[in-house]
């Protein structure tokens, strides 16, 4: 009602329409009453608002949750997963530098030397008639029947040498000699045909070296050595040297010499060409060492070692140098193979050897043994830091009676004495990784 009169009121002044001054008084008088009467309600409006507003931030930053808990910073150490980090008051070690020269002590095995193996195969595709080969490593001599097969190639080319014979073809019957010849007949095996004039259905084959036969299947098992196996205190490279009462980390490949009968039958049909034996000449041999990397690196062709028989040292030492490094992978694990080549006599196949291997080691970072833990592949080791002990993975190498080397800097830590101590029987430690 107020406001369409003001409007009003304002319109009339606009154009001209008060009907007198006195009366255009009154009304500016009236609307200045109002402006006045309007706008001071609006302030104090306003002034209300902001002092509310005001009070509820203050309110704001002065509430306190009772449920909020203030950690005291001097605690927060305390608070951690006892798989992060321990706190305790043990013994600390700091890392020793130095260089070492060391005795390694590995095992081995002796082994037939392939470089002499000679391979028996069948020239021509048939069945096997007769077998006298009954069990792997069975000892033969040179012109031994080893098995007779029949072959429709030979007994066709044999009636062919007996056609040639009777037309007196003389070049044809020498080429026709020669191709029974390099199908694996013997030139006395030929003259019997020539003889009798009948076809041989059963070609003898013969040994042609001395030695010891075994199925071609079992000489591809036997020469790749088994890795080594890792001893109880956690494979780091090497354990047992220079007297250590330690077990050692490097084990004999495990090559098994058993007189197992052989898989192949008589009436088994084999292919031209296929290898059915292998005979090794019993007066070669030589002794294989399987090394772990962390050993192998520091091991090279001639370095020189002393072995003997691990049942009889004083009556079989000797000394040597090995004469191959074949780094090998087998079972998904790497290692390498030193072979050194034995003197005939001395020793036999599948005795185990123990080997003193001089190692010199330039300077490295040393820790004992006990502060290191073995977790699956990771080391760990115990690394003190504001009073508390935080596990960290560490690269290793070597083991030296007690003491293992480590591989990286960690010239400034200190480390508990006893890695051990500080792990429960079912703990999962989660260790960290520091360059």
């Amino acid at each position: 009602m107020k406001r369409n009169y003001i409007v009003k009121l304002l319109q009339d002044r606009t154009t001209g329409k008060t009907s007198a001054t006195c009366g255009g008084d009154k009304t500016e008088t009236k609307l200045r009453k109002f402006q006045v009467a309007f706008t001071f309600p609006a302030l104090i409006i306003l002034l209300l608002t902001t002092v509310f507003v005001s009070c509820k931030q203050g309110s704001k930053k002065e509430h306190h949750d009772v449920g909020k808990i203030t950690i005291d910073s001097s605690l927060s150490t305390l608070l951690q997963p006892s798989n992060k980090q321990v706190v305790g008051n043990m013994a600390v070690v700091k890392a020793s530098y130095q260089s070492e020269i060391m005795l390694a002590e590995v095992q081995g095995i002796v082994n037939y030397d392939n470089r002499a193996e000679t391979g028996v195969a069948s020239r021509v595709g048939g069945r096997l008639e007769k077998i006298n080969v009954k069990y792997n490593y069975q000892p033969v001599r040179k012109g031994q029947l080893l098995f007779e097969i029949y072959a429709p190639d030979l007994a066709a080319a044999q009636q062919e040498l007996l056609y040639l014979a009777q037309s007196g073809e003389e070049p044809l019957l020498s080429q026709a000699r020669q191709r029974l010849m390099l199908l694996g007949m013997t030139a006395e095996d030929i003259q019997k045909v020539l003889q009798i004039k009948k076809v041989n259905y059963r070609i003898p084959v013969y040994s042609p070296s001395d030695g010891f036969i075994l199925e071609k299947s079992v000489a591809n098992a036997i020469s790749t050595p088994a890795p080594p196996v890792a001893s109880g205190g956690g494979g780091d490279g090497m354990a047992g040297m220079n007297g250590s009462n330690e077990t050692a980390s490097t084990a004999a490949p495990a090559t098994t010499m058993q007189n197992a009968s052989v898989m192949l039958r008589e009436g088994q049909y084999v292919s031209a060409g296929q290898s059915l034996f292998t005979i090794y000449k019993s007066d070669q041999l030589l002794a294989e060492f399987a090394l772990k990397p962390a050993l192998a690196a520091y091991v090279n062709k001639g370095t020189k070692l002393g072995f003997y028989k691990t049942t009889d040292r004083e009556g079989t030492f000797q000394t040597s140098t090995i004469g191959l490094i074949q780094p090998m992978i087998k079972s998904g694990e790497n290692f390498t193979l030193a072979r050194v080549y034995l003197t005939k006599g001395r020793f036999k196949a599948g005795e185990i050897l123990t080997a003193k291997i001089p190692v010199y080691i330039k300077g490295s970072y040393w820790l004992p043994a006990s502060a290191i833990l073995s977790a699956g592949a990771q080391r760990i080791v115990f690394k003190k830091e504001n009073n508390v002990f935080k596990p960290v993975n560490v690269k290793t190498g070597l083991r030296i009676n007690g003491m293992v080397q480590i591989n990286q800097d960690i010239s400034p830590w200190e480390f508990a004495k006893d890695a051990a101590y500080l792990v429960d029987s079912e703990s999962f430690i989660k260790a960290e990784n520091e360059n």
